[in-house]
């Protein structure tokens, strides 16, 4: 905010200070304008209630004293910043920013950071909670966190989002660092914003291309890495089918609610192991061609700047019909809560497989159970990003860069390491997937934190 008076100072105070009270607004400002529009897209539960939720089911079954349960919700550290951006316009705008560090028993702190005008510190603290868990269940050396901006990064030039990221940065500083916290991508946050993560933090720390993983390859970035997630999610079905006895992928049908990156590439790989893609949806709208979609045709089409709407491959169809296409296995892959207590009855698929960060509400989960639809669990089915991420880490602290082979194979081998411990819970205790996954997790959590001790 200094630095933005004194440019006004400089242009005369008195001249802008019309245009600066007209562009100075907070993205709460802004959520409370929206405030009925969300108060309708929320469920029950917030979001670290629904977490929370999942995590109590499986302390029961593990019978968990109360005091213990606590120590393993509660989040260690949350950080609430606000960033100041004078705009190319000569406006300033302000833009509320977090960081949760949840738990940091196994390791140092792991998660991304995205840029949504959704963003509130409850969603943070869900995801943050999420990671924890997920690392855990893939037995990564990592612990858990999450960040985020609330902005629309569509509203921004790329100098002005520059800009933004590294007063994040500037802001968060102090609790970042190659073996304290890692940041990483995740919604509308990629490889460019990951480089400029890694070039602020430089400026102050020295040359430390392991504070930020999802870099550019070309940048200290790991081959594998864009598609890990994806990938992994096509490892995990492939898992699940081996152990239900179902076959192979091929010619099996998959619908993909989601098709920004995780979504796309598991698209990808889908259809290059023969697997029928018969809808896929992003947020403007939905493609169905009950024969298979020409993936890389539509990967094209969407890359030169097209909307998924005018795919001339398959037959159009409102974004919020995606999820009621009839299909083997449903992929939710974009963001949290959209499988819900008003829909769920509506599914029209064998298998739920979570490629996004909580698409399942509690509600809606008990539901699916009721009617025998599998859930494979985001903790599980979307950890080959943090995975890879690891390599990522691993790499950069050798200074050695692996090969993509090398990479996919390693995350294979996790993925398949991590189904089975699922998998034999689920089986020998009779519980669902979800709960057998978040029981290892906490298992693996609550060994490290009794064996470094409390003082």
């Amino acid at each position: 905010m200094a630095l933005a008076l004194g440019r006004l100072q400089g242009a005369g105070l008195s001249r802008l200070l019309p245009s600066v009270a007209a562009g100075l607004e907070t993205c709460g400002a802004r959520r409370a304008t929206d405030g009925a529009e969300l108060h309708q897209r929320r469920t029950k539960m917030s979001h670290s209630e629904a977490t929370n939720f999942y995590i109590n089911e499986a302390l029961e079954h593990l019978e968990y004293p109360k005091r213990l349960r606590k120590l393993l919700l509660t989040p260690e550290r949350e950080v609430a910043v606000e960033l100041a951006l004078l705009r190319d316009n000569g406006e300033v705008a302000t833009f509320n920013a977090y960081r949760v560090q949840h738990d940091n028993s196994r390791g140092p702190y792991k998660g991304g950071l995205r840029f949504h005008p959704d963003v509130d510190l409850d969603d943070v603290r869900s995801l943050a909670s999420l990671m924890t868990w997920k690392t855990a269940v893939m037995d990564i050396p990592f612990g858990g966190a999450k960040g985020g901006v609330c902005v629309d990064p569509r509203d921004l030039s790329e100098r002005e989002l520059e800009i933004l990221t590294r007063k994040l940065v500037q802001a968060l500083r102090p609790i970042l660092g190659t073996y304290e916290d890692i940041p990483a991508p995740d919604m509308n946050t990629g490889a460019r914003e990951m480089a400029w993560i890694f070039d602020e933090y430089t400026k102050f720390a020295g040359f430390s291309p392991g504070i930020v993983t999802g870099k550019p390859v070309w940048l200290h970035g790991s081959l594998g890495r864009e598609a890990a997630t994806g990938r992994g999610t096509v490892f995990a079905i492939r898992e699940l089918f081996k152990a239900q006895g179902l076959g192979e992928i091929k010619n099996k049908s998959f619908v993909i609610q989601g098709f920004g990156n995780v979504g796309s590439w598991a698209a990808q790989i889908l259809y290059e192991m023969g697997g029928r893609v018969v809808a896929v949806a992003d947020a403007f709208g939905a493609v169905a061609n009950e024969h298979g979609l020409e993936v890389p045709e539509l990967r094209r089409h969407l890359a030169d700047r097209h909307s998924l709407a005018s795919f001339s491959g398959g037959v159009v169809l409102p974004k919020e019909a995606i999820l009621t296409v009839p299909c083997d296995v449903l992929i939710p892959a974009a963001i949290g809560g959209v499988i819900t207590e008003e829909n769920a009855a509506d599914l029209q698929c064998k298998i739920v497989v979570e490629a996004a960060n909580g698409p399942t509400t509690p509600e809606a989960d008990q539901i699916l159970r009721q009617r025998g639809v599998t859930v494979l669990p985001d903790i599980y089915t979307n950890g080959g990003g943090v995975t890879v991420s690891f390599f990522e880490w691993v790499q950069n602290l050798q200074n050695f860069k692996w090969s993509e082979e090398e990479v996919n194979s390693k995350l294979d081998r996790v993925m398949v390491e991590a189904f089975q411990g699922i998998w034999e819970l689920h089986t020998e205790d009779k519980i669902p997937l979800r709960v057998a996954a978040f029981v290892k997790a906490l298992q693996r959590v609550t060994r490290a934190r009794v064996h470094r001790g409390f003082d």
